[in-house]
Parts: structure tokens; C-alpha cells; sequence
């Protein structure tokens, strides 16, 4: 029984590449040109470590709004006045606080009222330059309420509420220059003492500018006439919608479309989606950097190509098939896509931990992004070297190794 032509005994099958035997003629050419492939993959390395960047900040931030939420809690509502009929800026009962807090599901409820006082550093500060500094009327419970907290000195106590005593907002307190406890600021022609600092209030970011004065010290010092300018509200986490729902009326019976109600929660939500656009834009930039970087391995294997026309005629002539040809260069530029990826991967999550480590949060990549570098590298990679991959592999070896 004869075989078919060429499949006789006299003519040696090509051997098989095993994945060893690939990745050693893969990375000869990586071998040979050592700075020509750090600049090649380099392209690679800045793609996914941008891409990964952006994602891992962009998630650490959000981990640090989720953690502060469950600190602070999401179910903390603001009252304020809006408008009347006549455009002109309503006002809030003096007897709004204790109705809203006979609302069953209210927790807490507490309120400051802005005055117009001016605080500065000393009496002989020009009157004008107050520094974009609040004067606020403060009740007790406020701190409770809120979810803030003392960095330095004390909270009101009963008797210092009704005597010239301050507590300044942390930013309050740094453009002051207040130096500790026990100055004396001036305020609303009076001398106040600083019997506190507040920490940063993530809930209620109006209280870090403001100067706080006791409620009664108000009435007694700064002419204050008793009405609230806005009202925080704790409820319980399962009736805040109920109890949204009827603040208006019962802060205002009178006229309950003059009521402003808002979720500080959802403004923080909201300043967080709106890092989405330029999340975005960087997401994008990291792509154009990973395109830059597969022209880059294209044209490096193409060059290669036309470099070793020799080595690729002396192969063929000695037995290797188109495959393997094209096997070596496309596993070469997918060795150097590689070197990028995992470069790229360590750089991009390098950055997310210091940057998140400096802001003080949790540090989060989410394997997703893991995942998906790793399928752009591979992406890249192929498309990259297929091309130059297959032109190899169609060298007639006589015509290569004429040429050499």
C-alpha cells in the first residue's frame, strides 16, 4: 500500500513546539534587544497603569464614601427655609424644632441660625475681611445630631452656652490662626473665648466655616431673635422618606412650600457621581496610551521581521513550517505585551495604594480591572503581533537566505 506523495519515509516530519520550546524562540529577539523592548513596552506599561489607576482611585473613593455613610449614617435631613410667594427669602417658626420633634420616627433633632455678626481674629482686623466666615447660633444637641465631634476643647456645657464663649468649625479655626483653646476672638463687637474646635463635618460642611455661639449667648450678646435657619433632623433608617415627607408642613404649617428639605447624604452621592466624566476621560487616555503601545510592539515586530529574514529562511530551510514561524513571533509579541501588562499592573496598583494611602482610605482594586487588564494585554498583544507574525511566516526561505 503506497502513501501519499510526500508523506514517504525518506522525508522527516516538522517536530512539534512545545510551550517551552516557544517561549525560548519567542524571546530571542527580546534577548538580543534589550532597550529597544523596555521603550516598546513602555507604551503598555502606561496604558494599563492608567487604566488601572483611574479605576482603583475611583473605587477607593467610593469604599471611603461607603464607609463614611455607614458612619455617619444616611438618614440625616436638613431644614431650611426657601422662598416666598414674593421671591424673597421665607423664615422658619421660632417653634419649628420642638414640632419636628414630635414626629414619631424622629430621633434627634437640632438647629442653628445664621447671624449677621462677623468674627475675625482681633479688633483690629479691618471690618471686611471676615475670611468667608458664618456666625452661628448653636443648640446643645447639635454635636448628637450632626455626627460631628470635638477635636480640641469641649462642646457648650449649660453654662457655657450663656456666657461669650465660641466653638470654631476646623476650617474656622485654621483661618483664624487660632492657636489652642482659651484665645479670645472678637465676634459681633464682643470678646468670645474658644472653649472648642470641631473636627471636619462631613454631613454638614457649613458648620468647618462657622463660628458657634451657645444659643442663649446669642440672645444675650448678639440680639438673636430666637428663629432656626436650619434644622437637622435624625430619623429612623426605614421612615426617612415618611418623615421627608411631612417636614415642610410641620416646620411651617403656615406655609409648608416655603420649606427647603434635603439629604446631606445624597449631596455627598452626588458630588462622588460627578467624578464619573472625568473618570471617564482618563479611562480614555489610558486606551489612547494602550493603542500608542500596540503600534509600538507592531512596528517593533515588524522591524524585527525585516531584520532576521536570515534567521526565519534558515529555519524554514531546516524544517520549521509557516505555523511555527508564525507561532515564534506572535508568542514574541505577546511576550512583550506581557512585560508592559505586568509592569503596567504593578505601577497601577502602586499608585492606588499611595494615593489612597495619603487620603486615608481603603485601598481597592477590583479584580474585574485585574482581569480586564490582563484580556487588553493579551487583545493587544495578538493584534499587534499577527500581522508581522503571519508576513514572517511568508519569507521564501531561498529568497532569505539569498538576501542574507
Amino acid at each position: 500500500m503506497t502513501g501519499r506523495a510526500g508523506a514517504g519515509p525518506g522525508r522527516p516530519r516538522p517536530g512539534r513546539l512545545g510551550p517551552a520550546d516557544v517561549l525560548r524562540v519567542g524571546s530571542v529577539g527580546l534577548r538580543t534587544h534589550p532597550l529597544r523592548v523596555v521603550l516598546t513596552a513602555l507604551g503598555i506599561t502606561i496604558g494599563i497603569a492608567a487604566m488601572l489607576a483611574v479605576v482603583g482611585i475611583s473605587t477607593s473613593s467610593r469604599a471611603e464614601l461607603d464607609r463614611t455613610l455607614d458612619r455617619l449614617g444616611t438618614n440625616l435631613l436638613t431644614v431650611s427655609p426657601g422662598r416666598n410667594l414674593a421671591g424673597e427669602k421665607a423664615v422658619l417658626p421660632e417653634q419649628s424644632v420642638p414640632m419636628i420633634g414630635r414626629i414619631g420616627p424622629v430621633e434627634s433633632v437640632s438647629a442653628t441660625a445664621a447671624l449677621d455678626r462677623a468674627v475675625y481674629r482681633n479688633d483690629l482686623v479691618p471690618p471686611g475681611q471676615t475670611g468667608s466666615l458664618a456666625v452661628l447660633a448653636a443648640q446643645p444637641d447639635l454635636l448628637r445630631t450632626v455626627g460631628a465631634s470635638v477635636s480640641s476643647g469641649s462642646w457648650f456645657t449649660a453654662a457655657t452656652a450663656a456666657f461669650p464663649t465660641v466653638v470654631l468649625g476646623a476650617t474656622a479655626a485654621r483661618r483664624l490662626d487660632v492657636p489652642k483653646v482659651g484665645f479670645r476672638v472678637w465676634l459681633g463687637g464682643e470678646w468670645f473665648t474658644v472653649v472648642g474646635v470641631l473636627a471636619p463635618v462631613p454631613l454638614a460642611e457649613e458648620l468647618d466655616s462657622a463660628a458657634l455661639v451657645g444659643w442663649p449667648a446669642a440672645r444675650t450678646y448678639l440680639r438673636f431673635d430666637g428663629r432656626p435657619t436650619r434644622v437637622y433632623v435624625r430619623s429612623t433608617e426605614s421612615q426617612v422618606a415618611a418623615v421627608r415627607a411631612v417636614l415642610g408642613r410641620t416646620a411651617n404649617p403656615s406655609a409648608p412650600e416655603e420649606v427647603s428639605v434635603s439629604r446631606p447624604s445624597d449631596a455627598l452621592a452626588a458630588r462622588q457621581a460627578t467624578n464619573t466624566a472625568l473618570n471617564g476621560l482618563l479611562l480614555g487616555l489610558g486606551a489612547v496610551a494602550l493603542l500608542v503601545g500596540g503600534v509600538g510592539i507592531a512596528n517593533t515586530m515588524v522591524i524585527s521581521v525585516l531584520q532576521r529574514r536570515a534567521e526565519v529562511g534558515l529555519r524554514r530551510a531546516l524544517g520549521a513550517t509557516r505555523g511555527q514561524i508564525r507561532l515564534q513571533f506572535l508568542a514574541e509579541a505577546l511576550l512583550l505585551s506581557a512585560l508592559g501588562g505586568v509592569g503596567g499592573t504593578l505601577l497601577g496598583v502602586g499608585i492606588t495604594g499611595l494615593y489612597a494611602y495619603s487620603q486615608r482610605w481603603p485601598t481597592v482594586v477590583p479584580a474585574w480591572a485585574l482581569a480586564g487588564g490582563l484580556g487588553a494585554v493579551v487583545l493587544v498583544g495578538t493584534v499587534a503581533g499577527l500581522y508581522p507574525a503571519i508576513r514572517a511566516s511568508r519569507v521564501p526561505p531561498t529568497t532569505a537566505l539569498a538576501a542574507s
